[in-house]
């Protein structure tokens, strides 16, 4: 019979601990939390993507009725001649579609990014386990609901007669920088709303107003000298751009551009993760 004692090692937790860490060290430890919660991700996922609408009447026929309310709008503006979208290629309806619900798509990501903490308050609190793991599964979440609005923006495309590109099986590769971008953005928020509600409502303000400073509806051809330089320097130009032109195009405008703009978009989740990261622990301090 064995009766050596098995000794535990002694764990050592000194005053910003996860700051102390280095860069590199920072993002192994997080992504290694990730791979160890996968069930519980799953387990999260599931729950909350079969409540999502439990309550609704219509249930989950929302998300194929929002994008139809909003296509309908456009296209009525521009039909009376409020909006002038420029030559777009093909028929304006399946083009502001299939942007919007790109558009959409980021929009998501960023929401569902700043909801990472919020929306798990209770069980944060009451269980202990590493909370990246609320941000992969709002991601999942905002991603499933999407990929429903992306069977109907197919549909939609095929009945004016636009037969996507074979590039459409690049589209889980290029929403890759969406997704890195809206959620640095979402995470950098969700710190932020908990101590100062006001900058959150700036920023989700401003989130909304990219739409209209990006070649979502209308084309990426405009004569306003000002919105020109605007689209220029819009990473969303690129990156929105790459996802919607490879699809009815066949290629991508300005591919250099889009590299770029998805380098940037990497670098900034990097630093929006290691803050979520060093800051959590302080930031549920003031949600308790």
């Amino acid at each position: 019979m064995n009766t050596k004692n098995t000794i535990k090692p002694t764990i050592i937790i000194e005053p910003n601990q996860r700051g102390k860490q280095n860069w590199i060290r920072t993002w192994i430890v997080l992504i290694k939390n990730v791979i160890d919660s996968k069930d519980l991700i799953f387990q999260l996922f599931k729950r909350d993507f079969l409540m999502a609408n439990k309550r609704s009447f219509l249930g989950m026929s929302w998300l194929i009725l929002t994008p139809i309310m909003g296509i309908i709008s456009w296209v009525l503006m521009n039909s009376t001649g409020v909006l002038k979208p420029g030559n777009v290629g093909i028929p304006y309806p399946a083009y502001v579609l299939l942007s919007t619900s790109i558009y959409g798509l980021f929009l998501s990501f960023f929401t569902g990014a700043s909801l990472t903490l919020s929306a798990g308050t209770g069980f944060i609190l009451q269980v202990s386990f590493a909370h990246d793991v609320l941000l992969v599964k709002q991601l999942l979440h905002q991603m499933a609901n999407f990929m429903i609005t992306f069977v109907l923006t197919i549909i939609v495309l095929l009945f004016f007669g636009v037969v996507p590109s074979w590039q459409i099986i690049l589209f889980p590769i290029l929403i890759i920088p969406l997704m890195l971008l809206g959620s640095a953005i979402g995470l950098f928020t969700t710190i932020i709303s908990v101590v100062a509600t006001d900058i959150q409502k700036a920023i989700t303000f401003f989130i909304g107003l990219l739409m209209y400073v990006t070649p979502v509806i209308y084309s990426s051809k405009v004569e306003n000298v000002l919105l020109q330089k605007i689209i220029k320097w819009n990473p969303l130009t690129y990156l929105i751009g790459a996802v919607r032109d490879s699809m009815i195009y066949g290629k991508i405008e300005h591919l250099d551009r889009f590299f770029i703009a998805s380098a940037l978009s990497l670098v900034i989740f990097l630093i929006a993760w290691r803050f979520f990261y060093v800051s959590e622990q302080k930031v549920i301090e003031k949600m308790i």
